[in-house]
């Protein structure tokens, strides 16, 4: 393995904060290759900023397990933050057996058998719309009922329920990723609540009846953004949800994920306001579920190059895969920052090119299969080691193995100790088993 080229980057290059700990000491030779690794230190750094703005705040802050669910490091999670929050019925599972702390959960639509499961793992589950509700009302009126004696027996949070709302108010650049675009799947509108309710009423249920069991609103509008859309999409929900949040059953508020609390130049302290204004308009328990917050510049992807194609440009071919590894690459889109290269965007790829410039690319027959073009120092070779950054959220949760590409390994590194450790790694079982 070629490391020779490898040089560590600056926090200024990286765009971290230069107190950050990030892969000190770290050493990529004798490594599996590919290989996703997270620094337990960087981890740590992220889950003390999220810990102190929940004290600051009187948040109470989950982890997104659908952003990242490493679960070799969820012992720092369980120190750090109250639980985490679950996108399905295998996420909910991992959490519980995982973190056991708070368990919150959800999802557009529940199958009753998922449903039933979910009562005995969660302790929020929320809700899509009201009909949803009104289908397992009683299921989960039930559990509720024959479980309280035991949660607070055992010290359990109690088994309460939610409903998402749209709240209408878009704050995404990105459609795919925005909740609120229109014709949206993902929380009730405003208008459809009232609907719901009054075709409740028409058929003799009053909405006093139907809201029965409702203790909490959810909503989610950020994709990786920062308070200041928040602070917006908050003043959009207390416009037109007043009411709502303001009946005697309410008792808390969920303000969804998309936060980048951790990042160096998030605004922490229009959050904790924003926060303790929601608190004092209705008097509500505040929950956050930031994802990419917790994990965000915590990992890498590391990777070799197989081989050196021409086609009027150098192209390297590496281990690794955009639409298999690290498929936000092309669905966000964005060029992945590499260790000691630099992303060339306005260069004639034939006829101006600088020294030393590469596209680098999968193994698939993907022809799209691109992750970016860079500009290195030295010339590369099969066998150079090629260094992703920021390689920890959304990226191990989405991996494929499309056309037969074995998926990365797992492996952990602590830049306070310079210890490196393989986790896991994968091989032809692992994709001959999915399949039948």
């Amino acid at each position: 393995m070629d490391t020779s080229r490898i040089t560590p980057p600056s926090p200024e290059t990286l765009g971290i904060s230069p107190e950050r700990p990030y892969f000190q000491q770290f050493h990529p030779e004798n490594l599996p290759s590919p290989c996703f690794i997270v620094d337990r230190a960087a981890i740590q750094y992220n889950l003390d900023i999220l810990a102190q703005v929940a004290k600051d705040s009187g948040a109470t802050i989950l982890a997104a397990l659908k952003a990242f669910s490493f679960f070799e490091v969820f012992d720092q999670i369980r120190e750090s933050l109250s639980g985490a929050c679950a996108s399905g019925i295998h996420e909910a599972r991992l959490a519980r057996e995982k973190i056991n702390k708070e368990v919150h959960t959800f999802a557009p639509a529940y199958k009753d058998g998922e449903l039933a499961e979910l009562l005995q793992i969660s302790d929020h589950i929320v809700f899509n719309n009201l009909h949803q509700w009104e289908k397992f009302q009683k299921t989960c009126l039930k559990a509720q009922k024959e479980q309280r004696e035991m949660r607070s027996r055992t010290g359990r949070s109690q088994l309460e329920f939610g409903i998402r709302i749209n709240p209408e108010h878009s704050e995404g650049t990105v459609p795919i990723y925005d909740p609120c675009a229109p014709f949206s799947r993902l929380g009730i509108t405003r208008g459809q609540w009232n609907r719901e309710l009054d075709e409740a009423g028409k058929r003799g249920i009053t909405a006093e009846q139907l809201l029965t069991g409702i203790s909490g609103i959810h909503f989610h509008t950020l994709c990786e953004q920062g308070s200041e859309p928040l602070a917006r999409t908050y003043e959009a929900v207390k416009k037109n949800w007043s009411d709502v949040l303001a009946l005697p059953g309410i008792t808390w508020l969920n303000m969804g994920g998309g936060h980048h609390i951790t990042k160096p130049d998030y605004n922490r302290a229009l959050l904790i306001a924003t926060i303790k204004q929601a608190i004092r308009d209705f008097q509500l328990k505040i929950y956050l579920e930031p994802g990419e917050a917790v994990a965000i510049h915590t990992g890498i992807l590391l990777t070799t190059v197989v081989d050196i194609h021409q086609n009027k440009v150098p192209i390297g071919i590496l281990d690794t895969s955009a639409t298999c590894h690290m498929p936000d690459t092309l669905e966000m889109p964005y060029t992945p920052l590499v260790w000691g290269g630099r992303e060339i965007k306005t260069v004639n790829r034939e006829t101006d090119l600088p020294k030393h410039v590469y596209r680098l690319g999968g193994q698939t027959c993907l022809a799209g299969d691109v992750i970016g073009d860079y500009a290195f120092q030295t010339e590369l070779n099969t066998g150079s080691t090629i260094i992703f950054d920021d390689m920890a959220h959304y990226t191990m949760v989405k991996t494929t193995t499309f056309n037969g590409i074995p998926l990365p390994g797992l492996g952990v590194h602590d830049s306070r100790t310079g210890q490196t450790r393989i986790i896991k790694t994968f091989g032809y079982e692992d994709f001959e088993q999915r399949l039948s």
